[in-house]
């Protein structure tokens, strides 16, 4: 009985396998992953698809990654695409995805971290090309496709140049039709993992007649989906008089399809899409929009929401949803309207991950204020430094660089959100580069005196350098890394702050773009700039309180907390609070930061002014000492007193 019972298991074990072998290598889609072995250098990718269904190949070699085959309805296509800007070349190995939908007639590969759409999605078709079984195997090789897996099962553990997959064509829309009836599940394999329920692509055709004075068009109903409740597109009068070719208007309506999704964190396409076409026509800048109704769940206010669009002429490869050419009108929690002056893809984007400023109201008048406080104090300033430029003290050409890059910096910032509104996107390229200069600048002036301090406590018998260095080092050297930028471009422009009480209704202000390029010049740039002016500042104030704590002036508590007060204004220590924003103390740390900073013109005015009220009460003596001898005493004298 044992033997028998033990052969027994033996079939039902293998009957389990051959069961579970079957379910996934003859699938509805394709999720085929890998890792291509390859050399470092140039690589590209081949691509060569035509209508029909017979099988697709995935093949690689050691520069290139190769993709062809008949299992598209209408996607038709043969290039070769170089792979540089996906940085492989400095690797042997890249793992890459490729995703079939073909109810959706769409592939998308996804690899170095990028999607890429090779088949944009389309209407549902006649037949579709599915049920793809995996054919045969290419030899081993030294470079190819190692750990190749459908849907997470492994194939081969070995290089393979080449993969195969047979498809079988069927009649898509019956298919759709059982799922809608709920018979058959249609479900989908999306590029973050995981399965999900797809009602198919439907398509509503209209035909603009010589009378056509505009029309309503309304998504298909889905099981479960009240009819109020579906996506509504308005075609206006415009769109007959802009197409000239065609009159026949094609939109789809997509339903929960992940592969639309972008690649960057934090931010959601909404289930919903629309594709609105004219047959041959490439339809832009209508007189009139086109309206879409997009009805959702609740969207709260902290996530930001606006309407685009991705045009697959500028990006036929990545999805890029952008704002351009489309209108954002919310017209309550669950439903947002769009309107587009062209035809594409639309959809609506939400910021999944906020970070608004909390408030941002008060801190922009606080800043406001403060910024005109300190203009006018820096102008004070400048005057009250001419004045006593006659004189040799060799800090007062350093002092007045920093005023004047102080003032500038904050007239650029007071008038920042004004221009941003009026001028818009070309005039914030200047005014961004312009602010962001001033503020590299201020932060080099600052440097400057802080270097300059440590100059004449510890170089007593070295002369000062000429002003003229001074000057080229505070203006002409921040100019640099501008320029720089300036010519990359896509760095400055306007740039939106979100409240955190209505993220709808953001500040605009002219700086740097909430881009990838922009934030990396921004580290390299402001912080890593800020991070050495504060550390320098804060060791050259513990020098300098080691040199001057037992002066007899010292003891007066106003001339020690002024001289301490006065170096970290110049010094710029405290923009260090930039760094201590977060934690339960953000608010606080943001407040008083906020105040410190936009009031630095203000502070650095009056203690020049009490330095100056002090030596005509000391009468000249000791504290106004003008002294600038070759004693370390003498010259922290003289340091102090400038």
């Amino acid at each position: 009985m044992e033997p028998r019972l033990s052969d027994n298991l033996g079939g039902v074990f293998v009957f389990i396998i051959l069961l579970s072998t079957g379910s996934s290598e003859n699938d509805m889609d394709l999720d085929f992953c890998g890792t291509w072995r390859h050399e470092r250098g140039a690589l590209s990718l081949n691509v060569s698809l035509s209508t029909g269904c017979s099988e697709i190949s995935i093949s690689a070699g050691q520069s290139s990654l190769s993709i062809d085959g008949q299992i598209t309805a209408q996607c038709r296509r043969s290039e070769v695409i170089p792979l540089e800007q996906l940085g492989l070349d400095s690797e042997e190995e890249s793992p890459f995805c490729l995703y079939w939908e073909p109810l959706l007639d769409q592939l998308k590969l996804q690899v170095g971290g990028k999607n890429l759409t090779l088949c944009w999605p389309t209407s549902l078709q006649g037949s579709c090309c599915t049920h793809l079984s995996h054919g045969a195997n290419t030899p081993e090789a030294r470079y190819g496709i190692i750990n190749g897996t459908v849907k997470k099962d492994l194939i081969k553990p070995y290089i393979m140049t080449a993969y195969k997959f047979n498809g079988c064509s069927i009649d898509c829309k019956a298919l759709c039709d059982q799922e809608k009836q709920g018979s058959t599940q249609v479900s989908i394999e999306s590029s973050a993992g995981g399965n999900m329920e797809h009602p198919c692509a439907r398509s509503s055709e209209m035909d603009m007649k010589e009378d056509f004075r505009g029309y309503n068009i309304t998504a298909p109903a889905t099981k479960g989906v009240p009819a109020e409740s579906s996506t509504t597109v308005h075609l206006p009068r415009a769109l007959k008089q802009a197409a000239k070719k065609s009159s026949k208007v094609v939109c789809t309506f997509f339903q929960n399809n992940s592969l639309f999704q972008e690649g960057h964190k934090g931010v959601r396409i909404l289930d919903d899409v629309v594709e609105i076409t004219v047959e041959n026509e490439v339809i832009a800048n209508l007189s009139e929009p086109i309206r879409i109704g997009f009805h959702h769940d609740v969207i709260p206010k902290l996530h930001s929401r606006k309407c685009v669009s991705w045009d697959t002429r500028k990006d036929p490869l990545q999805v890029n949803w952008l704002d351009d050419g489309c209108e954002t009108q919310q017209k309550g929690a669950k439903h947002t309207e769009c309107l587009c002056n062209h035809l594409t893809y639309f959809s609506v984007l939400v910021q999944m991950e906020p970070r608004p400023v909390r408030h941002l109201l008060a801190l922009s008048a606080i800043t406001s204020l403060g910024c005109a406080v300190s203009v006018f104090s820096c102008v004070a300033l400048i005057i009250y430094l001419c004045r006593k430029r006659r004189s040799k003290e060799q800090s007062i050409p350093i002092h007045l660089g920093l005023a004047v890059s102080l003032g500038l910096l904050n007239l650029l910032f007071f008038f920042t959100g004004v221009l941003a509104n009026v001028g818009g996107e070309g005039v914030c390229v200047w005014v961004g580069a312009g602010l962001h200069y001033t503020l590299l600048s201020s932060f080099t002036w600052m440097g400057v005196e802080v270097f300059h301090t440590f100059w004449l406590v510890y170089m007593v018998f070295s002369p000062s350098p000429k002003p003229y260095v001074w000057n080229l080092v505070g203006f002409a050297l921040p100019a640099v890394p501008i320029i720089i930028l300036a010519a990359v471009g896509d760095i400055y422009g306007v740039r939106e702050v979100l409240p955190s009480d209505d993220v709808s209704n953001p500040y605009l202000m002219c700086w740097m773009k909430n881009t990838h390029k922009a934030l990396l010049a921004h580290y390299f740039t402001n912080m890593t700039v800020l991070a050495i002016l504060v550390s320098s500042g804060i060791v050259m104030l513990f020098l300098v309180y080691r040199e001057i704590r037992t002066r007899d002036e010292w003891r007066q508590n106003r001339v020690a907390f002024l001289s301490i007060w006065g170096l970290s204004c110049l010094f710029g220590t405290s923009w260090g609070l930039t760094f201590l924003d977060f934690g339960p103390l953000s608010d606080v740390v943001l407040f008083l930061s906020c105040i410190i900073n936009s009031f630095q013109g203000f502070f650095l005015m009056l203690r020049f002014y009490m330095l100056d009220w002090m030596r005509k009460q000391a009468g000249g003596s000791a504290l106004g000492s003008t002294s600038t001898g070759s004693t370390r005493q003498h010259m922290l004298q003289a340091q102090e007193k400038s």
